[in-house]
């Protein structure tokens, strides 16, 4: 009877044993599925949002291809001269007309404010790629980048003379792949493509800091981004804090604006470089806006990724072309300018 007694003891505790375990697993399993129904519930209401705003971001790069109405007071810089109000397109965060809500950010990048990489002379490729690598640039490597790029751009699969690398080249490599030969490129990505060029730009944003569309050859500052600014021959990173600087309270109006905050010679290689152009391209970044833990405080924006389109507006009458959509896209820098004292 003990024998019995004890056994029957044994299976209570194990049978116990298993109804606690097999309870814990199937609450922890619903706990589970409720916070995979919440998250999913916020990621669709995030979705809905950032389509909302993003339909507003078009609709504002849309009203301005129109006219202005009769009361439009032009906002005016502290010398009274009146301001451009596209040059609002140069990712600062934007108050539409139609707003997209307090809780959303909405960034728009006017890619005249980036170097445009299509039909890009050697000429020019070699002044990025000596600003890129230094005063102490070795030459041999200088001249097989601008090669390399020669070769990627040109029409024909022949190799510059100079260590070229044609389609021979790049059927040898372990994932092999043919040469654009084309002066056109499909995307700032295929730059990594290139013999050499993915370790000169390893750590460049390359979206934010080139164009793949439109065909103006210039940047206009008051719509650069700051990795576009730092390719540039003539600047560094301390004047580019100060063309910042000034572009946020009076635009440039033309070269002798630039020229009065650069010194003459830095001015004399930054000049072929710069325009006043404008472009009908843009890259929209919409998102949540981030929770500041000072709020009393002002503070850089810790976003570094977000929804973005590129879109093309071609006026008031049809909707805009999307060329790029990007869940994950990389934000240029937003930091405001930090000029030195």
């Amino acid at each position: 009877m003990r024998q019995q007694r004890g056994s029957v003891i044994i299976i209570v505790l194990w049978t116990t044993i298993l109804l606690t375990i097999l309870v814990t697993v199937m609450a922890g399993k619903v706990q589970l599925s409720a916070r995979t129904a919440f998250h999913n519930r916020e990621a669709a209401t995030d979705l809905a949002r950032i389509g909302s705003a993003m339909n507003r971001a078009e609709m504002e790069l849309i009203l301005e291809t129109m006219q202005r109405p009769i009361d439009y007071i032009p906002e005016t810089d502290e010398d009274g001269n009146f301001r451009e109000p596209r040059n609002r397109f140069n990712g600062q965060p934007l108050d539409l007309q139609y707003p997209a809500g307090e809780d959303m950010v909405v960034r728009i990048y006017d890619h005249a404010g980036k170097i445009n990489l299509n039909n890009m002379r050697g000429g020019e490729m070699r002044l990025l790629i000596e600003k890129r690598l230094g005063p102490d640039a070795d030459r041999q490597q200088v001249d097989d980048l601008v090669t390399a790029w020669g070769d990627w751009t040109d029409l024909n699969d022949q190799p510059g003379i100079n260590n070229g690398a044609e389609k021979d080249y790049y059927a040898s490599l372990d994932t092999p792949y043919a040469p654009r030969n084309n002066s056109e490129l499909d995307s700032v990505e295929e730059l990594r493509l290139i013999r050499g060029f993915d370790e000169l730009f390893k750590d460049v944003n390359l979206d934010a800091a080139f164009t793949v569309y439109g065909n103006t050859q210039t940047v206009n500052l008051n719509l650069a981004t700051r990795e576009a600014m730092q390719l540039l021959p003539g600047l560094n990173d301390e004047l580019i804090e100060e063309i910042i600087a000034y572009r946020e309270r009076k635009d440039f109006r033309n070269k002798p604006d630039v020229g009065s905050i650069l010194p003459v010679e830095n001015f004399v290689e930054l000049s072929p470089w710069i325009g006043s152009n404008t472009s009908s391209y843009y890259s929209v970044f919409v998102y949540p806006k981030a929770q500041q833990k000072d709020a009393g405080q002002e503070q850089d924006d810790p976003v570094t990724q977000a929804y973005m389109q590129v879109m093309e507006i071609r006026g008031f009458r049809e909707r805009a072309r999307v060329y790029q959509v990007d869940p994950y896209g990389r934000l240029p820098d937003t930091a405001p300018a930090q000029p030195e004292e």
